[in-house]
């Protein structure tokens, strides 16, 4: 079946839909011989597709990683101002895999990482959002901010919404969402007047991320990896 060449080099772990788009035009991606343009595609039980000159296989199959990112790690396989990356902790991985979704920088905990471009594709669709929780170490007023949290919040012309808002400490909070958008979490407790001191994601799906250590990853289990395509 055909499909573009962007989907068929990310499916086949050779770089990022994005990143296929750049060699598509920078002429590094021929199909028969002949230099493919930005929306070609392919059949790749019919067609020779060439990257750089190697043949485009099929990987025998996918990798599918759990990782604890620590506080100070980009999420991005490279960084133009030289800051630490998801990429450095999981470069004994033989794969070469790339996050699914984002966690910024200040923010800690569970980031799924993978080869499939496939999947990669349904989980970050915003028609397949799956929920997301965190747990949340704020200072500020937290009565005054629940019911704040607990409706839609409107910021920088965005509405914002959360799943569940609860307390569950002192000074921390679980907050569920499946709405994914930049920096949402951190983005409402300012809207409501908290200031967050930590943030760490600690479920995606049916996914946990445990007692995982930090920088530490490990492979999805079979069942983890059926729940999540499952969703999707």
């Amino acid at each position: 079946m055909e499909e573009r060449l962007q989907k068929l080099l990310s499916a086949a772990g050779v770089c990022s839909r994005r990143r296929a788009e750049a060699y598509i035009q920078a002429g590094r991606v021929t199909v028969n011989g002949r230099t493919a343009e930005l929306g070609d595609k392919a059949d790749p039980d019919r067609d020779r597709v060439e990257v750089d000159g190697a043949v485009l296989s099929a990987p025998a199959g996918h990798t599918y990683l759990l990782l604890n990112k620590p506080r100070g790690y980009v999420t991005t396989l490279s960084d133009e101002k030289g800051r630490r990356t998801v990429a450095q902790l999981t470069a004994d991985c033989p794969a070469r895999v790339w996050p699914v979704g984002r966690l910024d920088m200040d923010s800690e905990g569970l980031l799924l990482l993978t080869d499939d471009g496939a999947l990669t594709q349904r989980l970050t669709h915003p028609s397949h959002q799956v929920e997301k929780e965190y747990r949340v170490w704020v200072s500020g007023d937290i009565g005054r901010a629940l019911p704040i949290l607990s409706a839609p919040v409107e910021d920088d012309g965005e509405i914002l919404t959360a799943d569940r808002v609860e307390r569950t400490g002192e000074r921390t909070l679980c907050v569920v969402i499946h709405q994914g958008k930049n920096r949402q979490v951190r983005r409402m407790c300012a809207a409501a007047g908290l200031k967050v001191e930590r943030l760490r994601r600690v479920r995606e799906g049916a996914v946990l991320l445990g007692g995982l250590e930090p920088g530490r990853w490990r492979a999805l289990t079979e069942a983890e990896l059926n729940s999540l395509q499952d969703r999707t």
